[in-house]
């Protein structure tokens, strides 16, 4: 949760942080760019780092110095050391969501470790929905802006005693330094970094008319092809990127990446729309983030509940969520000027019902065909995948208003010129042209809103194709070891029995293979 809130709360409020800092809007723009960087760049590695330090150790050092540096940003003015500054709490807060996917894997016994992997789905329908009240709370509630930093301070330090009382010291495994691929982390940290600035600024600086965002975009994604070939060669990767031949990871991830960008449209659009009505303050529009974001903390676990029983079908749950996430969307393309949170009510219930019903099934269907040895591979990749999908999502977003945006203003100016012999000469160009953008602008997000319902609809037989997994047994059985062994260091590891789940028996094992 410390992740995810120092990613989106301070993002939401750049404009009051640009304001206090005196720093210039485009200047201000690049101190997302350098978090979401520091953040995907940690994705792939951390779970290395933490076999072979201790998980303890490396949680609490990473989540330390993402905390020193929350305390610090604000009072930093200088523009290059903010930007520093914020690249490497990225860094570390990121290392901290791949060690909580691989904590459920490893620590928890079969009976409860759905609704561990249900608290992991949190960290992608609940912290960034329930960002917006909180940037709200800290601008305009408690009217400093600092403490859209600061917020996550005490949070941190709670997790923090809890991950030293709650997680066993493991000895290191220095061994491991000397297997390491090296050469393929020098290339894929500049890769997965340059990849975040061509995606994050490319729809300001206009894509390939800038020669920064080509640059970035070429050199990440060469970058990025040496870092996944390396590790598909070594014989002791940070992700083992074979896994991706498994059906249920290799077909389930694509649906997941393709969902993190459905999920966008939950408050991010929302949002837009009714920032260009008359007066907006975001203390406004945050009940729509409560209402998607607050029922997380219940609606997970009932997901588990439901996939712990015999009789439910993971994919058939799944579909309900997408069913839900398509209908909600459905509805939000009916927007209109006149329209107000409570006009987005139900579109951000079935949002809220809809999330969970398809993230927490998908990580059961995923984690559950790797074997325990493998979680730390798995959680490097889905994280990976998380960061970069989240990134994307909002390129794609940005880039579909920004087009729709232009067409609709096109149309409706055409519609006013023929209109304007009729019109009163009260009516002046710069009311008319206002009025113009703002129309504009909520066309584009009814249309945004009907593409993505599509989407979501097309990744049904996507789900479907998934192959079966039964539900866990819920007898209580030994727990895996306290100290995690290091992955095999070469070959695909054999699927006796799937992931996290010990009640499956060996054919699945053969079938997944």
């Amino acid at each position: 949760m410390v992740s995810g809130l120092n990613n989106r709360v301070p993002g939401l409020v750049l404009a009051d942080v640009q304001g206090a800092l005196g720093l210039a809007t485009d200047d201000a723009a690049w101190l997302n760019t350098a978090y979401f960087a520091g953040e995907l760049a940690a994705m792939p590695f951390a779970t290395w780092f933490a076999i072979t330090f201790s998980l303890r150790r490396v949680h609490n050092g990473a989540l330390g110095v993402a905390l020193l540096l929350a305390a610090v940003l604000p009072l930093v003015h200088n523009l290059h050391l903010l930007l520093a500054l914020r690249a490497l709490q990225g860094l570390f807060a990121g290392a901290l969501i791949p060690l909580l996917m691989m904590s459920a894997l490893r620590f928890l016994p079969p009976a409860i470790r759905l609704h561990g992997l249900a608290l992991y789905a949190m960290t992608a329908t609940f912290a960034p929905n329930v960002a917006l009240w909180l940037a709200a709370l800290c601008v305009d509630r408690l009217e400093d802006w600092r403490w859209v930093y600061w917020h996550v301070i005490p949070l941190g330090l709670v997790a923090m005693a809890l991950v030293s009382w709650g997680v066993p010291a493991m000895p290191p495994a220095l061994s491991r330094l000397k297997q390491a691929n090296w050469l393929g982390m020098a290339v894929g940290i500049p890769g997965l970094a340059l990849l975040v600035v061509g995606l994050d600024q490319g729809v300001r600086l206009d894509w390939f008319q800038s020669p920064l965002i080509v640059t970035a975009l070429a050199s990440g994604l060469v970058l990025t092809a040496l870092f996944l070939f390396s590790e598909w060669h070594h014989p002791a990767p940070f992700v083992r990127l074979q896994l991706l031949g498994r059906r249920n990871l290799g077909l389930g991830f694509t649906v997941f990446f393709c969902l993190l960008i459905t999920l966008s449209t939950a408050v991010a659009l929302p949002a837009n729309v009714l920032a260009h009505g008359p007066g907006f303050r975001m203390a406004q529009i945050a009940p729509i983030g409560l209402i998607v974001g607050l029922p997380q903390l219940v609606l997970g676990s009932v997901v588990a509940l439901l996939l712990y029983q015999r009789w439910v079908d993971a994919r058939h749950l799944f579909v309900l969520g997408l069913v839900c996430i398509a209908g909600a969307c459905w509805l939000g393309s009916g927007v209109s000027s006149e329209w107000r949170v409570d006009q987005f009510l139900w579109a951000e219930v079935l949002q809220a019902v809809g999330q969970p019903l398809a993230v927490v099934p998908l990580l059961f269907l995923g984690t559950s065909v790797v074997a325990p040895q493998e979680g730390a591979y798995v959680s490097g990749i889905i994280n990976t995948l998380r960061a970069l999908g989240s990134v994307f999502g909002s390129a794609v977003i940005n880039q579909l208003m920004t087009l729709r945006t232009q067409f609709h203003g096109e149309v409706l100016l055409d519609h006013a010129a023929l209109l304007r012999p009729g019109l009163p000469q009260a009516e002046s160009w710069h009311t008319l042209a206002g009025a113009v953008a703002q129309q504009a602008s909520i066309l584009a997000a009814a249309d945004v809103y009907r593409l993505f319902a599509v989407v979501a609809v097309l990744l049904v037989p996507c789900v479907l194709c998934l192959q079966r997994i039964p539900a866990p047994a819920t007898a209580t059985l030994p727990s895996p070891s306290p100290s995690p062994q290091p992955p095999a260091a070469s070959g695909t590891a054999p699927v006796a029995l799937a992931g996290p789940l010990a009640g499956v028996g060996a054919g699945t094992g053969a079938a997944v293979r």
